[in-house]
């Protein structure tokens, strides 16, 4: 094998494996947000949106291959922002979860 293909294959692969990191992030994130909602009692508008992104994640059909998954992290985004407006609108904010979930204990 050549250099060039050699380095040319490492780069892809790297940039494959950046992608899927991002991606495993931000589904964390939608999970946590999702778990946010629920445990402050807030009944989820958002939930076929966040199923959405996650069959979309794990499902072989995509808008673009696998290895690349740029679509995946954008509906992903998408579904994220839906439920940190939803957050918002509700009032909880992420990071005061220990404060409230201390309120409902004192009452």
């Amino acid at each position: 094998m050549s250099d060039g293909l050699t380095i040319v294959l490492v780069v892809v692969g790297v940039l494959a494996l950046a992608t899927l990191v991002g991606a495993v992030f931000v589904l964390v994130r939608m999970v946590k947000a999702r778990k946010l909602l629920t445990d402050a009692g807030i009944p989820v508008e958002n939930k076929f949106l966040f199923w959405a992104a996650v069959v979309y994640l794990i499902s072989p059909v995509d808008l673009i291959p696998d290895p690349v998954y740029l679509d995946d992290i954008g509906i992903m985004l998408v579904a994220l922002q839906s439920l940190q407006a939803a957050a918002e609108k509700a009032g909880v904010r992420p990071g005061r979860r220990e404060r409230q979930q201390e309120k409902r204990l004192e009452k």
